[in-house]
């Protein structure tokens, strides 16, 4: 693979504190991906938002309004976690579908390429740019334009089981599994708008651990231990 989108989900880069940012965990994720980038390969990112904000978050204000949080809530996260991919020594850009003043730049496939090319990290911030879209979506979308070689999701899990492992000690985790066996046995790989469009357009997808051991390098060069998602 020679141009991949890796997901992180905002919980992972909180780390044990569940909440805001662990800065050695974002360390972390910028030397494996700086790593990456060393041999050649494209990565862009897109964060969530969880770590600050959730459309459930609140059951009092407007849907529309809770996900225009959450989009900013991403677009805090990749400032965030750009400024750490900088601090590491790599080259890095910011793209929003709304403008965001001089924070960040408005997203085109043509400039995205193109910054990927130069040898940049790309951040994709801010969803779709509409509510009722989640992150996954956003991001399975953004992997598709730009023609990324497969999506890498990194959770605070380290891959897809068939139940809850936080409540089921016995659940039993897949190595391998279809897009639409997760989709008929919800097992909620990612949401089904994202499914969808994995499915029509053939994006495979890795889920794995973002807290397992040098995870995102071993995923890319080593031993894949998380769950391939086939189309």
């Amino acid at each position: 693979m020679k141009r991949v989108l890796l997901k992180l989900s905002g919980e992972a880069l909180a780390g044990d504190k569940k909440t805001g940012f662990d800065e050695a965990t974002c360390i972390g994720v910028a030397k494996q991906v700086k790593e990456l980038v060393d041999d050649g390969i494209q990565v862009a990112i897109v964060t969530g938002g969880g770590n600050f904000w959730r459309g459930r978050t609140s059951e009092t204000i407007d849907r529309t309004k809770a996900d225009q949080i959450g989009m900013l809530a991403t677009v805090m996260n990749c400032i965030y976690v750009s400024d750490i991919f900088r601090h590491v020594g790599m080259k890095t850009e910011i793209f929003t579908p709304f403008t965001c003043g001089a924070f960040t730049t408005l997203f085109s496939k043509d400039a995205a390429v193109e910054a990927l090319n130069s040898g940049k990290v790309i951040f994709f911030a801010g969803g779709t740019g509409h509510p009722y879209f989640s992150t996954d979506t956003g991001a399975v979308l953004r992997a598709i334009e730009i023609d990324a070689d497969a999506m890498l999701l990194a959770k605070a899990i380290d891959g897809i089981y068939d139940s809850d492992p936080k409540l089921n000690p016995n659940a039993k985790k897949y190595d391998e599994i279809s897009i639409q066996e997760t989709v008929d046995k919800r097992l909620a790989a990612v949401d089904l708008a994202a499914s969808i469009l994995c499915m029509e357009n053939k994006m495979p997808m890795l889920v794995f651990g973002l807290n397992e051991k040098n995870s995102i390098v071993e995923t890319m060069k080593g031993t894949f231990t998380g769950t391939k998602v086939t189309v």
